[in-house]
């Protein structure tokens, strides 16, 4: 049984009292997505019978529009209507921002006719079926001026400048401290694109209600989704109604709207009725932002000791012409590893290729494929451990600031990683184990993920047959907010779970920033936390000024609550009854979270430790992963099921950038070569063997005040690396240029005369 005195938000030691937070409880949405019934966003029932949309895409990759003949695909069966630059109804130009404060500005679809990545849509047609719809896009016809691609990225490299209003950072005397050093590593990796391939593809559906317009659609952040559109079809922010309530997966590749949710807006203002829209697999391939392609090159300087004394990263990365996009792949290196003399820094080549965007982990996932092999090579040569050479240049405080840190278990993650995994069994020599046909390696990495708290609010009623409902404007990309939340409201009213309902996804909810950056969990649920505990109070209160009440002239610090029934010693009454008599509309309270205004004192970082076993076939160049192992010290696990979920994701997927995935653009049209699934190679589930991901105990009580940090891209931070650095332990081959593929090793492999 709590009290409100009991839940001290300064010491989040003391904010888990039943223990259901934590819990590996059951997915709150589980049953809705399992049945089939939870709507996605294509999936919601309009009012009446919706239109259906088909983009069509530029055959080019830079150019103009010179011509459009629509007079077929206009006069195909059911069309409503087809357009292109010419006829499209009117938005506000881009980047408009009526309102001021608006999060985002306006993004026209079919702008005008230049074109500027191959597959951008240039054409749209609304028909009264799907299958209409696809028929007539076939029969517009455009013509192009087109413009020799300026796609290739590392023709460009020697024209990189720096991205806008970034500084290389130098602590020290880099080049000085290098020259000097007993020891050195100087090498360059390369990492390809990669595309998100979510489950669920960007789709929109849109229809009126008089002036307001009502739209789901499938996005990551609420409030710039809503805002961006009542200014691209130039009508009043509070007049758009956007939900997001279940998403197929995000991964950064959602953290914008894109065309569809425009173009669907514009048609059914034009015609009366829902449209729904939606991208194709290969549409989502050019269409929606990628990872871009990195070149990174690494230089490391040691003493005989295996104590760093100078270390530098420096990445060339591109975005399209019109953006600044940078994967910043150099910047977490920043506070991984001591070292006197440093020197990192971004160089940015602007391509006629579609935009680049954030993609789980960016930065990490790119940047510790290079810096951690590079640990590896310097270890080798200083005839160390890599597990040794990294705890020996473990920081005490922020290498590049100076800042304490709110706290740091890298070295506990890499010890128990390694003594869970048996890393002891390793053989340092490369090609030393074999079983059957397959040569067996270990490899490991240390992972980095920076910790980040944004503004958020959130509201919770208790109504009157009892029932918590938390409402908030975030969303759910598969990751868990949905159960989170529901176990942050029963934990903090002590209610059983299944008395809480979860409104999210709603841009009339409290606002919050969405699912991304691995913020979501410690934003939105540090928010939920203040709700809870202003309900708490608020109900203590009620209840003590109630003369109706067992509890009336009682102090309200002595209120407790347990499953659902509030008491003061032996005086108690079931919540229900209370709301039902004292507040018969409900009682309903908000909370909310800014940063703490020391935040800025303190560096705050999420940890791991990864571990993997792979096997090699000397003769194919097959690599397949046996084993992998994470260990983490992320805050306090909101729930372990989903949490776990969320590192074994990331791990996988690290996984595939070492072997698998890239996206390489053919120069002469300007395109991606892969343009589905079938040809864009993510692992399937016989790739993988074991994963297990550990979760160390931890509350970080400068992070939050339920000391959260966050597991989303911690993951795939170093996950990559290890592969490759396992990879190289079993045969002794070191491909810098990702993913390693059959083709990579068997030349390595040859070379060595194997």
């Amino acid at each position: 049984m709590t009290s409100v005195h009991d839940w001290d938000v300064t010491n989040p030691v003391k904010t888990n009292r039943t223990g259901l937070i934590g819990k590996a409880v059951e997915r709150y949405e589980g049953p809705l997505k399992v049945t089939g019934t939870a709507p996605y966003a294509y999936e919601v029932q309009p009012p009446s019978p919706p239109a259906y949309g088909v983009m069509v895409g530029a055959a080019i990759a830079a150019g103009r529009i010179t011509g459009a003949d629509i007079a077929a695909a206009e006069a195909s069966p059911g069309v409503l209507a087809v357009w292109t630059h010419l006829n499209v109804p009117k938005q506000a130009p881009r980047g408009t921002k009526a309102h001021p404060r608006s999060s985002a500005g306006s993004r026209p679809a079919l702008e005008d006719e230049r074109v500027a990545y191959f597959g951008q849509p240039v054409a749209f047609v609304i028909a009264d079926t799907l299958e209409n719809a696809v028929a007539a896009s076939h029969l517009v016809k455009l013509t192009y001026d087109a413009d020799a691609p300026d796609v290739d990225f590392l023709a460009r490299l020697d024209e990189a400048g720096q991205p806008p209003g970034e500084q290389d950072v130098e602590i020290g005397d880099f080049a000085a401290g290098f020259a000097a050093a007993a020891v050195q590593v100087d090498g360059t990796w390369t990492t390809p694109i990669q595309n998100h391939c979510q489950m669920e593809p960007c789709a929109s559906l849109v229809w009126f209600e008089g002036d307001k317009c009502i739209a789901h659609t499938s996005v990551q952040m609420v409030k710039p989704a809503q805002h961006g559109l009542a200014e691209t079809i130039g009508i009043p922010r509070d007049n758009v109604h956007l939900m997001t309530r279940y998403i197929g997966g995000g991964f950064g590749g959602k953290g914008q709207t894109y065309d569809d949710l425009t173009l669907a807006a514009l048609g059914a203002k034009a015609l009366g009725r829902p449209v729904k829209v939606a991208f194709t697999r290969q549409q989502m391939m050019h269409g929606t932002v990628h990872r871009p392609a990195t070149v990174q090159r690494v230089r490391l300087g040691a003493s005989r000791d295996g104590t760093l004394d100078a270390m530098s990263m420096m990445t060339w990365t591109h975005c399209h012409k019109g953006g600044n996009f940078t994967e910043h792949a150099s910047n977490f290196c920043r506070a991984l590893y001591a070292a006197p003399n440093r020197l990192t820094g971004h160089r940015l080549v602007r391509l006629d290729l579609p935009a680049a965007g954030a993609m789980r982990a960016p930065g990490e996932a790119s940047g510790t494929m290079s810096l951690e092999c590079a640990m590896d090579e310097l270890a080798e040569k200083l005839g160390l451990d890599p597990l040794e050479l990294r705890i020996r240049n473990e920081p005490a405080v922020d290498p590049e600031n100076g800042r304490p840190f709110s706290m740091r278990q890298l070295v506990r993650c890499l010890k128990e990683g390694a003594q869970l995994f048996g890393w002891d069994r390793r053989l340092p020599t490369p090609g030393q184990v074999r079983d059957g046909r397959w040569l067996v390696g270990m490899g490991m990495a240390a992972a980095i993920r920076g910790n980040f708290l944004l503004p958020a609010k959130c509201s919770f009623t208790v109504e009157p047959d009892g029932t918590i409902v938390v409402r908030q404007g975030m969303t759910d990309i598969g990751t868990g907010t949905y159960t989170v939340l529901a176990q942050i409201a029963a934990e903090t009213l002590a209610v059983p779970l299944g008395q809480v309902r979860v409104e999210i996804g709603d841009s009339e909810l409290p606002p919050a920033p969405g699912s991304g950056g691995q913020f979501g969990a410690a934003t939105a649920g540090s928010a939920a936390l203040m709700a809870g505990m202003k309900l708490r109070t608020a109900i203590a209160e009620l209840a003590t000024g109630d003369p109706g009440s067992p509890l009336h002239a009682g102090a309200p610090d002595e209120v407790t609550f347990q499953d659902g029934v509030i008491a003061i010693s032996n005086r108690s009454e079931t919540l229900s009854d209370l709301i039902r008599r004292a507040a018969p509309d409900g009682l309903t309270v908000e909370g909310e979270v800014r940063p703490a205004q020391d935040a800025q004192q303190w560096s705050t970082q999420t940890y791991g430790s990864h571990f993997v076993e792979v096997g090699v076939d000397p003769v194919t160049g097959e690599v397949r992963v046996r084993r992998m192992l994470g260990v983490f010290a992320a805050g306090r696990i909101l729930n372990a099921a989903t949490a776990r979920s969320q590192l074994t994701g990331g791990m996988i997927w690290g996984a595939a950038s070492a072997l698998t995935e890239a996206n390489p653009v053919d120069v002469r049209y300007g395109s991606f070569l892969n343009q589905d699934l079938a040809q864009y190679l993510v692992p399937v589930q016989a790739d993988i063997g074991e994963v297990d991901a550990i979760m160390l105990d931890e509350v970080d009580d400068k992070a939050n005040p339920m000391g959260i940090k966050g597991v989303g891209e911690l993951g795939n931070s170093g996950a990559g690396a290890a592969v490759a650095n396992a990879v190289y332990n079993a045969c002794g081959v070191r491909v810098r240029d990702y993913p390693i593929t059959p083709d990579k090793l068997l030349a390595g492999l040859i070379a060595q005369g194997r």
